[in-house]
């Protein structure tokens, strides 16, 4: 006699809620298409500008600044245009800024200018990133699953097309203006469709709401940022940032200087680390659900370690594909499991979220000019011992981090006996 069984079914979301968390996605990915694609054709700049190793450090540096700035002035965007007026605005300002990009390095060749325009790609790269982490969060609540890393699992998605994109171009010999200009174009172009199905608030404040002063707002940021607990979360996840911003721009020119690859193979070897990074996001949320945050931080971020020191030190190109492949494994988990973190709060999750990012997205964007001036003196690869010492840091940060963080233990007052 055959029995019926019942398969458990899940919870259904509302459509609206669906279409809001696949449009986050989409954001998710049109950010890595449009960071990818600057990153793979970045030894292309380099030759084409004729620029040393120190130059390219300072033009890096320009995308830190901006990139900076526009951290500190994202929740005030949040406040004046909610999270999709902000998006739409952000995304459009990315297309517009990478064809700009183009035409200064390629065309003009032009240092100063270049500084610029990546100055302005990078502040609406870093004010896209914050409201897409915020508005995550608040999707994530609402679906009532950890989704924070499958989302920057789509990131990283979009990192693997934007850098077989500017391998394929760099083979094909396309000139980079028009590279930028046709990716910016699309990223622009798709964004201000996806964006359509957000909802017209997020969870800030909508732009009728009273405005905070200036100096109001960065008085309870401060505030927020001085709580032991997120501070700790707070470092861990910039250790892990500035490794993967480190290899994010500089990984390529390792790969062609250090190890003997040609312009298309430092691509690819910039491939090899989004694609373990990705990897890393969409097998972490199962992994962190059955051993637990601080055990999957620490084995993924010891990887890591491992990846970066294989890739300094062999003399292969096939163990240094494994050492990046690692070193991409290794720091795929810090942000979105530190940005999950500090959404765990029953009132502030917003101002903790964007807090957390800012640690993050500062160390994410301080590590290239600092790798770039240790890598003018002492050579690429053993600049990147540097980014071995963060790690062994944050590796040592780690379990505090975790064992303070824990929700129940932050929110929930103990009995006393």
């Amino acid at each position: 006699m055959q029995q019926n069984r019942q398969r458990p079914t899940r919870p259904r979301i509302d459509p609206a809620v669906a279409a809001w968390r696949n449009a986050i996605f989409g954001v998710f990915m049109l950010c890595g298409v449009g960071f990818a694609t600057w990153v793979a054709r970045l030894p292309a700049v380099r030759e084409g500008m004729a620029l040393s190793t120190a130059d390219v450090g300072i033009l890096l540096l320009g995308l830190a600044a901006g990139s900076i700035i526009g951290l500190a002035f994202a929740p005030g965007i949040m406040v004046r245009l909610g999270n999709r007026g902000g998006l739409r605005a952000s995304l459009s300002g990315i297309g517009a800024s990478a064809v700009l990009l183009g035409i200064t390095t390629d065309m003009f060749e032009q240092h100063g200018a270049s500084i610029i325009a990546l100055a302005l790609f990078g502040f609406c790269f870093s004010v896209t990133d914050v409201l897409m982490n915020v508005e995550g969060a608040a999707v994530e609540k609402a679906c009532g699953r950890t989704l924070l890393p499958l989302m920057h699992a789509f990131f990283s998605f979009g990192t693997i097309l934007g850098a077989l994109a500017g391998a394929g171009a760099a083979a094909l010999r396309i000139p980079v203006v028009l590279n930028f200009s046709f990716m910016g174009v699309a990223v622009a172009a798709t964004g201000l469709y996806i964006v359509r199905f957000l909802p017209p608030s997020g969870p800030v404040p909508a732009p009728t709401a009273e405005r905070e002063p200036w100096g109001a707002r960065m008085r309870s940021s401060l505030a927020v940022a001085r709580d032991p607990s997120l501070a700790l979360v707070g470092l861990m996840v910039a250790g892990m940032a500035f490794a993967e911003g480190s290899a994010n721009d500089w990984l390529p020119i390792a790969a062609v200087d250090g190890h003997g690859f040609d312009e298309v193979g430092g691509a690819l070897v910039y491939g090899v680390f989004v694609a373990a990074m990705t990897v890393g996001r969409v097998a972490g949320g199962p992994l962190i659900d059955a051993l637990g945050r601080r055990r999957v931080l620490l084995l993924f971020g010891s990887l890591g370690l491992i990846g970066v020191c294989q890739f300094i030190f062999t003399t292969g190109p096939t163990t240094a594909i494994i050492g990046a492949a690692l070193w991409g494994l290794g720091c795929s988990l810090g942000f979105p499991v530190g940005i999950s973190v500090a959404a765990d709060h029953p009132t502030d999750a917003a101002r903790r979220v964007s807090v957390v990012a800012m640690f993050g997205y500062s160390a994410f964007l301080a590590g290239p000019p600092i790798i770039g001036f240790l890598g003018e003196h002492f050579g690429i690869l053993n600049a990147f011992l540097f980014v071995a010492a963060m790690l062994t840091l944050t590796l040592l940060l780690t379990p505090r981090a975790t064992r303070i963080a824990e929700p129940e233990a932050e929110f929930q007052p103990r009995a006393r006996s």
